[in-house]
């Protein structure tokens, strides 16, 4: 059974596979646990998204990045596409720069794909949602 971080309280929440798309909802404070649209990753929640079982897809970017504004929305409109089977997230690399500094963040915007806590892809610069999309299934299996 897939644990899924909830995006307001980030408990473990555990959600039976056929279960994803019924719009569950968190066992401890009752947010729905998928948004369609990307949860905002702190150094404060980061780990327990990291942690869940469900793929986690990050958006390492900053307010200060051309690419990364153009990217934003097409970022959002992924997650509509992919949630609930991949959680998308956004972390600020400049509020949480040591977490960009653990995954050697060098250009943003990147994305990497996260499976059980571990890197499983990753890519470098601004895409479509479609491009977003095709690339975080291609690669998480």
């Amino acid at each position: 059974m897939p644990t899924v971080a909830c995006p307001d309280c980030a408990s473990t929440n555990r959600v039976p596979q056929e279960r994803l798309g019924d719009n569950p909802r968190c066992g401890r404070c009752g947010s729905p646990l998928f948004q369609g649209k990307p949860v905002t990753l702190t150094a404060a929640n980061f780990d327990r998204h990291l942690a869940a079982e469900t793929p986690l897809l990050v958006d390492f970017w900053a307010a200060w990045c051309g690419p990364c504004k153009v990217m934003a929305p097409q970022f959002e409109a992924a997650a509509k596409a992919l949630e609930p089977r991949m959680r998308l997230g956004k972390l600020d690399t400049e509020a949480g720069q040591q977490i960009a500094g653990r995954y050697g963040i060098r250009g943003i915007p990147t994305m990497i794909l996260f499976r059980g806590g571990e890197e499983i892809a990753r890519t470098s610069g601004a895409m479509s949602a479609a491009q977003i999309v095709e690339w975080a299934r291609s690669r998480a299996g």
